[in-house]
């Protein structure tokens, strides 16, 4: 049997369209559960859709729709996102899936119950929509505003279940402290211990049915009250696996291998998550892999500056890979990144029209020029490329690909095989041929459809010329 590995991306919120942070941490859980599978594993690779929040109520207000309307409609434009982005999900569950989502949430909730961690009580606080979260004045900014979306939260005066967190405070510090729950990279790690010696405190899981505009699930034996979002949407990591309903899938995958999500809910999924899984007695992820955010041409991306950018519409005029390159190569995988369209296109016709695309073209003319047969694909990755993504580090592997691809372009300048004769230029050729295909391998969880188109043309028997992989523009 097949060793398992499960991964997932964090569950957007369906209040507007998919932008390219989305994509951004689209393509690395892709690239990383393309990777596990090209090692034999059977890997599950989950993402679902958050529609139990306020601001998607309030997104279906404005646009003047029904909720549930909005909901089924953004739910589909999510789910064919992922397609026409190339992510080759196995799982996907909707936050409003009565029948495979809730059983489970509140399956969940009862066994947390159980446990004696939930309990009721009136709280005010300083509550940010476009968080879906609570804050204290010492997590707001010197304007008193929340730091993500600098607005200043709602102060809310309300009745809810709380969950019992600080009774799993030393228990998650260990688990950091040990290894045995990583958050990768370390900056991202000593925020969540830094987080956790402030002191934790038990947090609301729970909405009045009344202000959640009656959206949610309801909690277990109090229809009053339907449950906190980030209770209710974290779950579908377990109940996109059948957790709650058919718990076969959930039996073979889970607990997950890695967790991708954006820096900016970070808390949420290595300190409230983890607490309810302590406390619903269930296996914990192994590792919470942590992105940073996208910036253009230096800025933060803003409606007000006009300059957010359209994943569509990018890969309608550039196509999908030289997007998926740009993204997973230029942007830091745990740091922030930039997007500018001078660099974008630089990159374009360095690394890919005059980089891989030239060189496949140079290879394929003089083969064919050459009689030259197709050679064997590799079956192996190369120990420092693996190192990369052992390490999470799908930038310094995508880097690795580039150093590999120049190398062989500075082989054949200095070998020179159209100057030599037959035997000779037939062996620098073969050896060029074989190289060439080991980088096309190890594209495979990087740039897919390019790898293929690789793969599938050097190890034809006879090689012939091949059409511009990345025309310049």
């Amino acid at each position: 049997m097949s060793e398992t590995y499960y991964v997932t991306t964090a569950i957007p919120y369906i209040n507007a369209k998919p932008h390219i942070g989305h994509v951004l941490e689209w393509f690395q859980a892709d690239t990383l559960a393309r990777y596990h599978r090209l090692l034999g594993k059977d890997v599950a690779f989950t993402s679902g859709t958050d529609e139990n929040s306020l601001k998607n109520v309030q997104a279906a207000e404005k646009a003047g729709v029904d909720v549930q309307h909005w909901l089924d409609e953004y739910a589909k434009i999510f789910q064919d996102a992922f397609a026409y982005f190339g992510i080759e999900l196995t799982h996907f569950r909707r936050g409003s899936d009565q029948n495979r989502h809730w059983p489970g949430v509140q399956k969940l909730w009862q066994r947390c119950a159980d446990n004696g961690d939930i309990y009721k009580k009136t709280y005010t606080g300083l509550y940010c929509v476009g968080c879906e979260s609570f804050y204290t004045k010492e997590d707001l900014t010197e304007a008193g505003e929340c730091p993500e979306h600098l607005t200043k939260p709602e102060k809310i005066t309300e009745k809810n279940y709380f969950f019992r967190l600080t009774k799993y405070q030393d228990k998650i510090l260990r688990l950091f402290n040990s290894g045995e729950h990583e958050i990768v990279s370390q900056q991202y790690k000593n925020e969540m211990l830094r987080f956790i010696e402030r002191g934790l405190e038990d947090f609301s899981i729970s909405r009045s049915s009344t202000r959640a505009r009656g959206i949610g699930v309801p909690v277990p034996g109090d229809n009053s009250q339907v449950m906190y979002v980030w209770f209710d949407a974290l779950a579908i990591y377990i109940t996109a696996l059948g957790w709650g309903s058919d718990e076969s899938d959930f039996k073979k995958y889970w607990p997950s291998a890695v967790q991708v999500i954006g820096k900016g809910i970070n808390r949420f999924h290595s300190i409230y998550w983890i607490g309810m899984l302590l406390s619903a007695k269930l296996s914990l992820p192994k590792v919470t892999f942590v992105h940073g955010y996208l910036t253009v041409s230096g800025q933060k991306m803003s409606k007000s500056l006009g300059n957010v950018l359209d994943p569509f519409k990018l890969v309608e005029e550039f196509g999908l890979e030289p997007i998926r390159h740009y993204l997973l190569r230029y942007v830091p995988t745990h740091a922030d990144g930039d997007f500018s369209r001078e660099k974008f296109a630089e990159t374009y016709t360095a690394d890919l029209a005059n980089g891989i695309g030239n060189l496949c073209s140079r290879i394929a003319k003089l083969s064919e020029k050459s009689e030259i047969s197709g050679g064997k694909t590799p079956s192996e990755f190369d120990p420092t490329y693996v190192s990369a993504f052992t390490n999470f580090e799908i930038s310094v592997a995508s880097e690795w690909i580039q150093n590999q691809i120049r190398n062989l372009d500075g082989f054949l300048s200095d070998q020179k095989p159209w100057k030599k004769d037959t035997a000779e230029r037939h062996e620098i050729l073969t050896v060029a041929v074989a190289r060439l295909l080991s980088i096309g391998y190890h594209l495979q969880p990087l740039l897919p459809k390019t790898a293929e188109k690789i793969i599938n043309h050097f190890t034809q028997p006879k090689i012939a010329a091949i059409s511009p992989l990345f025309p310049r523009k």
